[in-house]
């Protein structure tokens, strides 16, 4: 293809028409990453409720299937599968622990087996390790496992969904330095990757023999070195676009925010007992809870105020947000509200071994979680060149 085509190909005016009928589709668009961390958040706090293993394997499939609808193509968006084998070590742990340090067994046991009996001294009373394992304690164990699996499944899936660097921007002001640290830590280990995979490729090239520790120094140095300047581009990037601090403080305001802040983590810490614990008051439930999540509001909107920030296009919050975010709370206060149901169904006793139930309040409840799949909109796909550019790259091409 000759100068002239290639000019012409770029010239190249735009069609004009009307605007393309999405045929009553939504569009797609990257969801505000607040809204998956707020329904995540609020299905794990729903999983601390229950025991039941029917429900807890209903909340995998549900997480299992809006991460498959909702999860786009970028670095961290496949690191759910990693959480699911961390899960099962998870389950295995708790089960292997519970066998071992064994508590005893009961004439209504099911014997399994046997393990060897380690004799422990006197000090060391009310545990023991090794001897007989019934399915009871299996069981049990598992169980357990299982509702903590869940709860790290559902972290995860905040992990997959939300762009972690979109997220750290909605951070308020007062957790400016961890936004920052954050920030270049999120940036920095990708980096450090890259740069071990370009000197391991140029060592290649140029017909490296060392291997193991002797390829070490000359691999390590170019990675430091690389890793520094990319370090040094990043701060003068931000520093010439103004990536500053400013306003101030006064020590009352300072004080102030502190008191704020102390306050609301103990009512957060009180609260979060109170809603795990069923003999504790009530007032250290939910009040509580409450009370330090407006304290510790409270706090960072005045410590917000010593740094003055923009932000580049900000993420909208519009209606599938409120649909996402509510439809995980409103699981969580189902759960949490024994209404339509027995507070024993959520978690059922081993003794006797019976079949567990699916009361269908919180299997409700839990399926309402998963309309966030079709409640969101679809992610937006990686930008493709247009058949012309693809020409015009192919044509510049040497």
């Amino acid at each position: 293809m000759t100068a002239v085509e290639r000019t012409t190909v770029k010239a190249t005016p735009p069609v004009s028409g009307p605007a393309p009928d999405t045929g009553g589709r939504r569009l797609p668009r990257t969801l505000h990453p607040l809204a998956w961390w707020i329904w995540a958040l609020a299905l794990a706090t729903a999983v601390s409720r229950t025991a039941n293993p029917l429900l807890l394997f209903l909340v995998l499939a549900v997480l299992g299937y809006v991460v498959t609808a909702r999860r786009t193509e970028a670095p961290w968006a496949r690191g759910f599968k990693y959480y699911l084998y961390m899960a099962l070590t998870v389950v295995a742990i708790r089960v292997v622990f519970r066998a071992v340090f064994a508590t005893g067994i009961t004439p209504r046991d099911h014997f399994l087996f046997s393990l060897p009996h380690i004799p422990t001294p006197d000090w060391y009373a009310g545990i023991q390790i090794g001897g007989p394992v019934s399915l009871e304690a299996v069981l049990s164990a598992a169980t357990d496992g299982l509702r903590l699996a869940c709860m790290l499944c559902c972290i995860g899936a905040a992990n997959t969904l939300a762009n972690p660097k979109r997220a750290l921007r909605v951070l308020p002001g007062a957790l400016y330095e961890l936004g920052v640290a954050v920030t270049v830590a999120i940036s920095v280990a990708p980096q450090l990757v890259q740069s071990v995979q370009r000197v391991s490729r140029a060592r290649r090239l140029r017909a490296g023999r060392n291997k193991g520790f002797a390829a070490l120094r000359g691999i390590v140095v170019p990675v430091l070195e690389d890793a520094l300047e990319r370090s040094l581009r990043l701060a003068a990037a931000m520093d010439s676009r103004g990536y500053g601090r400013a306003g101030s403080a006064t020590r009352r305001s300072r004080r102030l925010t502190g008191a704020l802040m102390l306050l609301g983590m103990c009512g957060l810490c009180a609260g979060a007992y109170g809603l795990l614990d069923a003999t504790a008051p009530w007032f250290l439930g939910l009040p509580a809870m409450a009370s330090g999540a407006v304290l510790c509001v409270g706090g960072l909107r005045i410590g917000g105020r010593r740094v003055t920030r923009t932000t580049y296009r900000p993420d909208p919050w519009r209606l599938p947000e409120w649909a996402v975010a509510g439809s995980g709370v409103l699981s969580a206060v189902l759960l949490f509200s024994n209404l339509g149901y027995n507070a024993a169904e959520l978690n059922p006793s081993i003794y006797p071994l019976t079949w567990p139930t699916l009361p269908w309040v919180p299997t409700v409840a839990i399926l309402l979680a998963g309309t966030a799949g079709f409640l969101s909109p679809p992610p937006a796909a990686a930008p493709t060149p247009r058949p012309e550019q693809r020409h015009t790259q192919k044509a510049d091409a040497p």
